[in-house]
């Protein structure tokens, strides 16, 4: 039977409206004005709820197989669907082994069986000495590449210098997959770092992390980064920026017609260093989260279209490798747990900047949702409420206040930075290929509830 789910506030291809989404064999067949409704489909009417595409977010590391006890497919997916997010992309680090062969990627399919409950895809991971593995992961269905440029954290996991992607990219050149990098180059850090070290400097203040990792390090790897996509004609993708110097950069380079793409994340839209408490750790993210005036500059160029996308880069571990009672930002993990959150958190900024409505949910569809998926390969399929879209959404109350507590987070480890936050807006329901997954009553106290079973599919780039 088809089925009809229909709201006063819909998020359609032409903007918010009273909307009916006609839904048969998962996908959305038609958009439908508010009142036709076939009389012989399942009517579920949202009120004045607002219904947004599922989100898609294309940073995430969910560390399955090989680290299930930093997360896994079943708490990520879990967090994910909680926050009205129905498709991730896996980063290809942090998992044993890392995803930069087909082997890895097979041992990564095996591990998600059964177990997701959104869609997901795999980066494959570019690194010292496997060029020749590239395109065997491209022809078996990974979205695109990821690289770093300075050292990942992970010794499994190697980064690269300009000859090795020069390597990478003579490989993706033509395939039309995109390269993404950690634009940060690993001389420039460590020149701040030997510094700071020979002063004596602090290490449990935030000010000695944010110094030892300087703005330069991402400018000077975007500028190659930039070049590199220009000789190649390939596609590459700026991951969490973080660096407002690196603007003017971009700017020129997509004026040129540079086939550079760029996200930043939710953390360096909402925090800001001179609110970071020194031996916060659980803050600690690279780059790292810099100056109120930067952020500020991060919203302009996002509101301006030179910012492409926002993601999370969801990146826990378990609460001791963030060495919270010593405080010390040099030996803590680096990553931000926040999956779940990342809709509550950009609604309740944009709203604070005065956008009304309609164009706050516009540009949260955009941002969040549409931008994500064309990176992955799947637009069309997620990421919009259309016909021939999976039938993927979430069911938004814009008007809810609430605060985070460890009860709202279901990823596995409950440390995040932004506990304690007094947010806007919550996810009451979220919908895959037709099908709820998520529900919460949406009061302050309410036990969210996941529904059925993991149905979660692997999206397999043509």
């Amino acid at each position: 039977m088809a089925q009809a789910f229909r709201s006063t506030r819909v998020l359609t291809q032409e903007g918010l409206a009273p909307a009916t989404l006609l839904v048969e064999h998962e996908r959305i067949a038609e958009v439908r004005s508010w009142n036709d409704v076939p009389a012989a489909a399942q009517l579920c009417d949202f009120g004045d709820r607002v219904l947004l595409p599922g989100l898609v977010d294309s940073h995430v590391h969910m560390n399955e197989p090989g680290r299930t006890e930093w997360e896994g497919f079943s708490t990520a997916t879990r967090a994910a669907a909680s926050g009205g997010v129905t498709t991730l992309v896996d980063m290809p680090l942090n998992c044993v082994p890392e995803t930069t062969d087909l082997a890895a990627l097979e041992a990564k399919r095996a591990a998600a069986k059964d177990q997701s409950w959104v869609d997901w895809a795999a980066w494959g991971g570019v690194v010292r000495g496997n060029s020749e593995a590239l395109l065997p992961m491209a022809a078996a269905g990974v979205a695109g590449f990821k690289c770093f440029l300075i050292h990942s954290g992970i010794d499994g996991f190697a980064w690269v210098d300009e000859a090795d992607l020069r390597l990478a990219l003579a490989q993706l050149r033509g395939t039309g997959l995109p390269l993404l990098a950690h634009a940060e180059v690993a001389g420039a850090v460590d020149v701040a770092t030997n510094a700071l070290h020979a002063a004596g400097a602090d290490w449990r203040n935030y000010s000695t992390y944010l110094a030892s990792r300087p703005d330069a390090a991402e400018v000077e790897a975007i500028a190659l980064l930039i070049r590199l996509a220009e000789e190649f004609e390939t596609p590459i993708h700026i991951v969490h920026l973080a660096s407002a110097q690196a603007l003017p950069l971009l700017a020129e380079a997509r004026a040129r017609g540079v086939p550079i793409t760029v996200e930043t994340c939710v953390q360096y839209l909402w925090f800001a260093a001179e609110e970071i408490p020194d031996g916060a750790t659980e803050f600690k993210c690279a780059p790292p989260i810099r100056g109120l005036a930067n952020r500020e500059a991060l919203w302009a160029a996002l509101e301006e279209g030179l910012i492409d996308m926002v993601t999370t880069d969801h990146s826990p571990c378990p609460r001791a490798m963030k060495r919270r009672d010593e405080g010390r930002w040099d030996l803590a993990w680096g990553g931000i747990a926040s999956l779940g959150l990342a809709l509550p958190v950009m609604w309740t900024a944009i709203k604070q900047r005065g956008l009304n409505s309609s164009a706050a949910m516009e540009r949260i569809g955009a941002w969040m949702a549409a931008g994500p998926a064309r990176l992955a390969g799947v637009a069309g399929k997620k990421g919009v409420l259309a016909a021939g879209a999976d039938a993927d959404f979430a069911v938004f109350d814009p008007d809810a206040a609430w605060t985070v507590t460890p009860e709202h987070l279901h990823f596995r480890h409950k440390l995040s930075p932004y506990l304690g936050a007094q947010l806007r807006g919550r996810v009451l329901q979220t919908w895959l290929r037709g099908e709820q997954i998520f529900s919460a009553d949406g009061s302050q106290n309410s036990l969210d509830s996941f529904v059925g079973s993991p149905q979660g599919r692997e999206l397999v780039r043509q």
